[in-house]
Order: structure tokens, then C-alpha cells, then sequence
């Protein structure tokens, strides 16, 4: 049997940041579940704000191609993201565009999200969890030709609500981020990337 590999990683660099914990505890979860778990932090892949006059003049920025090698290298992926704005934050869309832009890697097609399952979450500290954004997320997941599963978490009141493990403390939350972790890995294929 093939062990899924899975991608997961937060929409936000901020310290401390409510996201980074949701993508550390379904990290937790799905490794448990038996999938081969890589967590990854967008600080580590920095890239100017997408324009095709630079496009054009330099091609995608090398952190760019580096993450898209990794997106079509794993079967599916979890990503926590912030809302700002009833909507997305600019350093997600900002990664997800360039990577989008990657269509080949030394001569070699490379497809990032063709066939790559994903799972949604959010956490914030306001009522509604950040519930706006994954609406957005869903979207333009599924406009990148990616499979995303129907469950879906978000923690609200995200300040008090991991535990002293960074699991959800409140079982309904934690019962919601085992079942969108089920279901992503229910529904990914095994081996796509390889």
C-alpha cells in the first residue's frame, strides 16, 4: 500500500500566528492517520508580488519553481488560512498565483496542482473562525484544477482554543479537524506525484 504524502502548511508567516497552529495540529492528526507529512513555512519561500513585466524579464522566482516541485511531488494538502478582509490574505494568493505560473522545470512539464487533493482550514480569534476566507480558498483551489474535499475546519475564538498538546481543546472542534483529515486523505490518490 502506498503511503499518502501530504503537504501542510499556514497562509501566514505572523508569529504566533492561530494558523500555524491549526496546520501543526492537523499535521499531528494526519501523521496518526499513516500519511508521510511535510510542514512547510512560506517565510522560507519569500517571492516579490506577481507582474509580468517581471515574469517576462526574469521568469518565476526560484522559490516559485521549488514549491511548485513540492505541491507535484505530494498526493494532497492542508492549508490553514488567515481572513483578512472576509477573504484571503495577500502572501497565500501571492504564493498560489506564482506557483501557478510554473508550467515547466528544466525542459520537463511540471503540473503543482493537477490532481492534487486539499483540505481547508482557518482559525481566528473573531466568532465566525474565519469561515469567509475558505469560501475565497475553495475557489481558487478549485480554479487551479485541485480536488478539494468537502469538510472543512474552522476554529473560532482561536486564542483559547488550543490546548497545552496545540490540539483543539473543545472535542467538537477537534472531532471536525479528524474528520476533514479523514476525508483528505479518503479521498487523495496515493502516488500521484511520483
Amino acid at each position: 500500500m502506498t503511503i499518502p504524502k501530504v503537504l501542510v502548511f499556514a497562509g501566514s508567516v505572523r508569529s504566533g500566528s492561530f494558523n500555524r497552529q491549526l496546520a501543526e495540529a492537523a499535521a499531528k492528526v494526519l501523521a496518526l492517520k499513516g500519511a508521510d507529512v511535510t510542514m512547510l513555512s512560506l517565510a522560507d519561500y519569500p517571492m516579490p508580488i506577481l507582474d509580468q513585466n517581471l515574469e517576462k524579464e526574469k521568469g518565476a522566482p526560484d522559490n516559485a519553481i521549488r514549491l511548485a516541485r513540492m505541491f507535484a511531488a505530494h498526493d494532497a494538502a492542508f492549508i490553514a488560512s488567515p481572513e483578512y478582509n472576509a477573504s484571503i490574505p495577500p502572501l497565500l494568493k501571492n504564493t498560489l498565483d506564482w506557483i501557478s505560473r510554473v508550467r515547466q522545470v528544466d525542459g520537463e512539464a511540471v503540473k503543482p496542482f493537477e490532481g492534487l487533493t486539499v483540505a481547508l482550514g482557518a482559525a481566528s480569534n473573531g466568532r465566525l473562525g474565519g469561515i469567509r476566507a475558505l469560501y475565497h480558498l475553495r475557489a481558487v483551489m478549485m480554479a487551479l484544477r485541485t480536488q478539494v474535499v468537502s469538510e472543512q475546519c474552522s476554529i473560532h475564538f482561536a486564542g483559547e482554543a488550543f490546548g497545552e498538546d496545540g490540539m483543539p481543546a473543545d472535542e467538537t472542534a477537534a472531532g471536525i479537524l479528524d474528520n476533514t483529515c479523514r476525508s483528505l486523505l479518503d479521498h487523495c490518490t496515493p502516488g500521484r506525484g511520483r
